[in-house]
């Protein structure tokens, strides 16, 4: 089972460099803005939003990510069937025994997050424990077993606040650009209007950037994800049934969202269509499919 951990210490620098990119982003907007307005409070405040920002996605963004999908955590005496399978894989994956918790959902679907395997999380939804058989459902949680031992959850759980949160942070300074830019053209400043032009431009780009980090990271993942998860249950089908049964299912989750879609086994959104599936989280059923019955 090494292979399982192949990625780990890349997944660390990485998670480290898009902490790294995001408080960057927060600071040069910040400063733009500090510059255009003459207030160099604005800078000031930038610097500490984006330091408590970092330290709270790492510390608090699974207990945020478990608020917005409704997950309840749930026990041996509640579903021993799913209770074993979890525990079962992660002594053979050779990881402590996360926490479990299912949503309230018809979709089927499931998702895994934590800060690192010693406080990771397996939530499964009521629709995915209702539709699979047990081989199937064990390639379910081998999948995001492997996230857990890949550290992908990590970096995944932590785009959730980040990217959430320059989303925001850049809309409120469009609107301080959209009230105040008159204003402050008329009292005049080279310095001012180059750094409002410049804040304007962060703040329209940042989210685009968090959203493309965000579907680079979990596009790139997932097969490796299925592939780990193979690798531990040692029955490639199980998980590729599942996936088809998944995706035949179309219709979104209750509380589907852009921010934690990348965190599910399948698009939380279910069938995509049009411009909409250019930006997917997840790679085509098919493609992961065929890799996993061709492996």
């Amino acid at each position: 089972m090494a292979s399982l951990y192949t990625n780990q210490d890349s997944n660390v620098r990485k998670t480290w460099a898009l902490m790294g990119v995001f408080f960057l982003i927060i600071i040069a907007i910040g400063w733009a803005f500090s510059a255009a307005y003459n207030a160099p409070e604005i800078l000031y405040i930038a610097v500490v939003i984006s330091l408590c920002m970092n330290v709270g996605s790492y510390w608090y963004s699974d207990k945020l990510v478990i608020a917005m999908t409704g997950a309840k955590p749930v026990f041996k005496k509640d579903n021993p069937d799913l209770w074993n399978i979890v525990e079962n894989l992660s002594i053979t994956a050779g990881l402590p025994m996360p926490k479990v918790y299912v949503v309230d959902d018809q979709a089927p679907n499931a998702f895994a997050t934590g800060r690192d395997k010693e406080h990771a999380v397996v939530a499964v939804t009521t629709g995915l424990l209702s539709v699979l058989n047990r081989t199937e459902l064990e390639g379910v949680v081998a999948h995001e077993l492997s996230h857990i031992g890949n550290r992908d959850i990590l970096i995944s759980t932590i785009a959730v606040v980040l990217a959430g949160f320059i989303a925001i942070l850049s809309n409120m300074f469009l609107r301080m650009a959209r009230f105040g830019g008159s204003r402050n053209n008329r009292n005049g400043g080279g310095l001012q209007a180059i750094g409002l032009i410049v804040g304007l431009l962060l703040a329209i780009l940042a989210p685009i950037a968090a959203t493309l980090i965000r579907l680079a990271v979990s596009r790139k993942r997932e097969f490796l994800a299925d592939a780990s998860g193979a690798l531990l249950t040692r029955y490639p089908e199980g998980l590729a049934s599942a996936l088809e049964k998944i995706s035949r299912y179309g219709q979104p989750m209750q509380r589907a969202n852009d921010a934690t879609a990348h965190l599910f086994i399948s698009n939380p959104f279910g069938s995509s269509k049009g411009l909409h599936a250019l930006f997917m989280t997840h790679p085509p059923v098919e493609e992961r499919t065929k890799a996993l019955r061709e492996s």
